[in-house]
């Protein structure tokens, strides 16, 4: 279904900007062919596509997750091994229009200047602490203030006044991430000030209704008219 609903938006490509946010592998039996339609799209679009990096955009995950397994299956562990390296290579975030701070996971502790992520240097995989396995693998907490120990055994969790510091420090006004499965597709979190995106259709027996559902979420978040402006789809 997806595969479709993307062919048939060609004529769409050029006359709207589309951002996503991670997690392209590791979500069903055809990884191979939902990457290889992402990257031929940046390459047939370069101006108006733009993919950043998941926490399944890394050797260490997706060799446990399925995308390993289904590479060595149809093609060879060295073709699993050339995506890797090109993930590596993938940016963590995105702003738009100066206002809006896009990624997959969430904020960081060691976040303080933002030039420190245009300071991470690439091609690298992902390290198991830091800004970018944060950026990468942090949760919103409704539950606490400040940061906490992530369940997930992996980088943080964050309450809402963290998320209001930050885009006070750093004059933005929105985080939008994906990360996490979601009830209809979205989740305010922090007054609004933070969604959680997840567009993945049928994800564990979910609705595939998400998709929709998502970018309805961000046209009412950013005002914009999905066919016209920016279309974000996060976490496919």
């Amino acid at each position: 279904m997806r595969l479709r609903l993307w062919s048939d938006r060609m004529e769409m490509m050029s006359k709207a900007n589309y951002l996503f946010l991670g997690d392209y592998v590791d979500r069903g039996k055809q990884s191979l062919e939902v990457v290889c339609l992402l990257f031929a799209y940046k390459i047939k679009y370069p101006e108006n596509f733009f993919i950043l990096r998941g926490n399944h955009e890394c050797a260490g995950i997706n060799r446990i997750y399925g995308f390993y397994d289904e590479c060595r299956r149809r093609f060879s562990v060295k073709l699993w091994k050339t995506f890797c390296n090109t993930f590596n290579c993938l940016p963590c975030t995105a702003v738009i229009d100066d206002k809006i701070i896009c990624m997959h996971g969430g904020l960081s502790p060691e976040l303080s200047q933002m030039e420190q992520i245009a300071n991470i240097a690439r091609p690298c995989d992902v390290p198991d602490t830091g800004l970018l396995c944060d950026i990468l693998w942090a949760d919103p907490d409704p539950s606490i203030t400040g940061w906490n120990e992530n369940d997930r055994g992996v980088s943080f969790t964050f309450g809402g006044d963290v998320v209001r510091q930050f885009l006070r420090r750093h004059d933005l006004d929105l985080v939008v991430r994906a990360h996490q499965v979601v009830e209809d597709g979205y989740e305010f979190f922090a007054g609004r000030e933070l969604v959680t995106v997840f567009s993945a259709p049928n994800y564990c027996g979910d609705s595939e209704m998400n998709e929709l559902r998502s970018l309805e979420a961000v046209q009412q978040i950013l005002g914009y008219k999905v066919d016209e402006a920016i279309g974000i789809l996060l976490s496919i």
